[in-house]
C-alpha cells in the first residue's frame, strides 16, 4: 500500500492502477473506480508504519526489514506470527483512519461527513443537538473491508482466516475510540445548549490498544472443515472475537536472516539499566554490548523574554551510548 503514492499522477486511473504492484484484481477494480482514495490509502500506510515503529521501538523486532517492497515488511510477514497479526491489524486500522479523515475533510467525491448524525440526542451531561461534521467511520470501515480483505478472500487456508480476523480487529479498534466533541452555546458560555459531533481519537490510542492485544494474542489452529479456527490451548475459555490471533510462534529476531528478512539486533541501541525488552541483556540476546561516549547538545537555562520569546543556551554534555555487539562467528567458519 505504501507504494501507491508513487503511482498517483497525471496518468489515467486504469494505467495508474495497473502499475501499482501487489494489488489483486478486486483491489485494481476499486482503485480504478476510486483513484482519489488511493492517495488516502497511501497516507494511511505512512501513518500505520510510523505507529508500528513507535510501538516496537524498544523490541528486537522494530517494524523494520531488510527489503522494503510493496508489502512493506516483505518476507517477515510470510510467517503467521504475532508480529504478522499486529501488522495486519494496524495496517487495516490505518486505512480506516485515513479514509474516514479524508471523507470529513472533503477530499473525496464519494463521501463526506456522517449524514446520519441529525436531530437531537443525549449523553450523561444532558441533551444536545447533532451538528458540525461527524467523522464517517462507517464508510471508512466499509471501504477498508472491501479493499484490504480482497486479497485474503481469494484463498481459504489458515493464514487467510487469520488475516481476515486481524483485519477486522484493526478496523474495530478505530471505531472503539470514537469520541463525542461538543461546542457550548448559551449565556456566558453556560453550556445550556450544546452542538456535538463524533470524532476519531488520535491514532496513537488505536496503536496503544493493538499493542496490548499483541501482548495477549492467542494461538489458533484451523478447524477440520476449514471454515474457521479453534484456540490451540484447550483450557482457554474466553472469546477470540476482539483478540489478535496467530498460527506460528515468533522467531527470536536476534540474528540477521536475509532469507527470512530479519535485521537482527547487532548495532541496536539498548538501555543498560533496564530489565525490560529495551535492556541490553534482552535486546542483545546475551551477546553483550559496546559503550561509546558521545557529545550531546541540549537547550538549557531557558528564560522567557518579554514579549514573546524564549531564549536558551546550548549546553554540551557527554553521555554513554550502548549498542549491541554483533554475533560472533564460530571459529570453524573462519578457516579457509
Amino acid at each position: 500500500m505504501l507504494c501507491v503514492t508513487k503511482y498517483i499522477g497525471a496518468l489515467g486511473a486504469r494505467v495508474i492502477c495497473d502499475n501499482i504492484p501487489g494489488l489483486v484484481n478486486k483491489q485494481r477494480q476499486l482503485c480504478q473506480q476510486h483513484p482519489d482514495l488511493m492517495q488516502s490509502i497511501s497516507e494511511g500506510a505512512k501513518e500505520w508504519i510510523r505507529e508500528c515503529q513507535h510501538q516496537f521501538r524498544h523490541h528486537r523486532w522494530n517494524c523494520s526489514t531488510l527489503d522494503r517492497d510493496h508489502t512493506v515488511f516483505g518476507r517477515v510477514m510470510l510467517r503467521s506470527s504475532r508480529e504478522a497479526a499486529f501488522v495486519y491489524a494496524i495496517s487495516s486500522a490505518g486505512v480506516v483512519y485515513a479514509i474516514t479523515r479524508a471523507c470529513s475533510q472533503g477530499e473525496l467525491k464519494i463521501c463526506n461527513c456522517d449524514s446520519n448524525k441529525r436531530g437531537q440526542a443525549s449523553d450523561d451531561k444532558g441533551n444536545f443537538d447533532w451538528g458540525g461534521c461527524s467523522d464517517n467511520i462507517n464508510y471508512g470501515i466499509k471501504f477498508a473491508k472491501a479493499f484490504v480483505d480482497a486479497r485474503e478472500k481469494m484463498v481459504k487456508d489458515a493464514r487467510a482466516l487469520m488475516n481476515l480476523h486481524n483485519n477486522r480487529c484493526g478496523r474495530m479498534a478505530v471505531k472503539r475510540f470514537m469520541k463525542l466533541e461538543c461546542k457550548c452555546h448559551g449565556v456566558s458560555g453556560s453550556c445550556s445548549l450544546r452542538t456535538c459531533w463524533l470524532a476519531m481519537s488520535d491514532f496513537r490510542r488505536t496503536g496503544d490498544y493493538l499493542r496490548k492485544k499483541y501482548n495477549t494474542a492467542i494461538e489458533v489452529t484451523m478447524n477440520q472443515d476449514g471454515t474457521g479456527f479453534m484456540v490451540a490451548d484447550k483450557d482457554f475459555k474466553g472469546s477470540t472475537k476482539n483478540e489478535l490471533v496467530y498460527v506460528e510462534n515468533s522467531p527470536d529476531y536476534c540474528l540477521m536472516d536475509r532469507a527470512a528478512g530479519y535485521l537482527g539486533t547487532a548495532g541496536r541501541v539498548c538501555n543498560k539499566s533496564s530489565r525490560g525488552t529495551d535492556g541490553c541483556e534482552v535486546m542483545c540476546c546475551g551477546r553483550g554490548y559496546d559503550t561509546m561516549r558521545v557529545k550531546r547538545v541540549t537547550k538549557c537555562e531557558c528564560k522567557f523574554k518579554w514579549c514573546c520569546a524564549v531564549e536558551c543556551k546550548d549546553c554540551e554534555d557527554v553521555v554513554d551510548v550502548h549498542t549491541c555487539k554483533p554475533h560472533k562467528r564460530p571459529d570453524w567458519q573462519d578457516i579457509t
